[in-house]
């Protein structure tokens, strides 16, 4: 490391102009003179830009600027767990859910506990379209409340457990005399950012959608939820103001402990005025999130709830802590004891759902998955494992990152040079097709369907639907007190020129001031800028 990530953001943007790295004999290749306009605008005074472009086809370097310093890539990091798994396990492998009845049935009765078996199936058919395909909304419910709005899929959340308690009615079951329990057991909970602990069981992404909108002044705000079940109860104090009265949302608790216990509530406060332009839509109904911080009780409780309404009777109480202390030893469930069992979705559309919205959970599950193939349950010993796998499988060595989860979390970094690397390596996989199409697609979809503010300059229209990259953030508070930090705003991905030429790229912008969220937006608008260039100029 030539020098520190610290002193490398305290460099000036418009003098970085890009110092290659193996390029032949060496010697400096100056940025496009479009492209340096792009990064010496005002307000990246101070910050630091990175941009590493290679021919894929030839694997000539072609551009190549701080190409030795660990860089804030953000998500760009699910590049690397995404393409893993789907190299190990393959884009049609699926983790199915089973259920088995420990005890006895006679008579329709099972004497003895329902198990559902966790496998880590991101969606439990809450995202299956009639046609089978997954529903992924661009203004996914996972980033609703750090962005402001979103907008919901269509399926039923419940889909999948209420197909689990149908086929244990089928199987003859009408009562059960023991408990229900999810076996979580897969992997060890890990920690998710302050919030919970992921689990390898899931309701609706573990999370809670509310539906939001106003009345008439002065009255309570329309609020409904899903799922909606007993395991949490959603109190709304919520009320509409008049136009142009003061917009306020608050959760009172932020994250409820009490998921488990009879009775558990989140609270919601606030205004919404009448003339509220919710972002993404500019219409109602607004849409905000509760975190399911135990997603093990509540699967629980909407099994139990699927039970009933399937004609299943259940003597223990629908809300209570999940009682793992009842499960035999893992693993020791004998065929014959299955009654039901739900088929995931192939990992080819989880791939998709995870980079298209960047969802976190998902990546960070992709990882512990990964990790079970290579026979470790937990994330310490999944990223050690995965150092050696990324080395010695697609060339890309540990000095060249630091990663702390599968999703991008933390202060993630890596040199632009492990993000092309592990991209030309994933270009030379049997499953390059399904990676490179579960990519966002530049002013198409995912988090890259909005970049495509071209009006200044309409010779960069073309590259839209030809770039293809995964986005990566990191925000923080400026140290000013005012306004934000975009600590790192990065891209990596493919591009398929004007010319007909294919490259692989990676672009970052580091420590860049921003006044809010609209300013990040500005950001991404730049880097598909200069993605629009590389297409048209190379």
């Amino acid at each position: 490391m030539k020098r520190s990530a610290l002193a490398a953001w305290l460099i000036p943007a418009a003098v970085v102009i890009g110092s290659l790295a193996g390029c032949g004999g060496g010697g400096e290749i100056s940025v496009p003179a479009d492209i340096r306009a792009v990064m010496n605008q005002p307000r990246y005074a101070g910050a630091t830009w990175a941009l590493r472009v290679v021919d894929a086809g030839t694997g000539q370097v072609l551009v190549d600027t701080q190409p030795n310093d660990p860089l804030y890539i953000g998500s760009v990091r699910k590049l690397f767990s995404v393409g893993e798994l789907l190299d190990q396990v393959g884009p049609d492998h699926h983790d199915d859910t089973p259920v088995y009845a420990q005890g006895t049935v006679a008579g329709g009765v099972l004497t003895g506990n329902l198990v559902l078996v966790a496998s880590g199936d991101l969606t439990m058919g809450g995202r299956t379209n009639p046609d089978g395909s997954i529903a992924i909304s661009d203004e996914d419910h996972n980033e609703a409340n750090s962005l402001g709005n979103a907008v919901l899929t269509k399926p039923d959340p419940l889909a999948g457990y209420k197909n689990l308690a149908q086929q244990v009615a089928a199987a003859g079951i009408t009562q059960v005399t023991g408990d229900v329990i999810i076996d979580d057991r897969l992997f060890q909970p890990f920690p998710y950012r302050g919030e919970f602990n992921l689990r390898p069981i899931f309701v609706n992404d573990d999370m809670i959608d509310l539906t939001i909108n106003p009345t008439a002044p002065g009255q309570p705000a329309s609020v409904v939820w899903r799922p909606m079940s007993a395991a949490l109860n959603v109190d709304s104090a919520l009320t509409t103001g008049a136009a142009g009265s003061e917009f306020s949302f608050e959760l009172a608790p932020e994250f409820s402990a009490c998921i488990g216990t009879p009775g558990c509530t989140t609270q919601v406060t606030g205004v919404i005025p009448t003339d509220y332009k919710p972002r993404f839509t500019n219409t109602f109904p607004l849409v905000r999130t509760i975190r399911m911080t135990r997603p093990d009780n509540y699967a629980r409780t909407v099994f139990i709830e699927a039970l009933h309404a399937a004609g299943v009777t259940v003597t223990a109480p629908a809300v209570e802590e999940n009682p793992v202390q009842l499960l035999p030893p893992q693993g020791a469930y004998p065929d014959t004891a299955k009654v039901a069992e739900l088929t995931g979705m192939p990992y080819a559309d989880y791939a998709k759902l995870i980079l298209k919205v960047s969802y976190n959970l998902g990546a960070d599950t992709s990882l512990l998955l990964w990790g079970k193939t290579q026979g470790v349950d937990n994330m310490t010993d999944a990223l050690a494992v995965e150092r050696g796998n990324l080395a010695r499988n697609y060339g890309v060595q540990s000095s060249e990152y630091q990663f702390f989860n599968g999703s991008g979390g933390g202060d993630t970094k890596a040199y632009t040079r492990a993000v092309t690397t592990f991209l030309a390596q994933m270009r030379k996989s049997v499953n390059y097709g399904t990676y490179f199409d579960a990519l966002p697609i530049l002013g198409t979809d995912g988090s890259l369907a909005f970049v495509t503010d071209y009006e200044s300059d309409p010779t960069l229209a073309g590259a839209t639907g030809q770039v293809r990259a995964k986005t990566g953030t990191n925000i923080g508070a400026a140290q000013s007190g005012n306004g934000l930090l975009l600590k790192g705003q990065a891209l990596g991905g493919y591009i398929r020129t004007q010319s007909g030429r294919q490259l692989i790229y990676t672009l970052v912008v580091n420590n860049a001031p921003v006044a809010d969220i609209d300013a990040v937006a500005q950001v991404f608008q730049d880097e598909g800028t200069i993605s629009a260039m590389l297409w048209r100029d190379y």
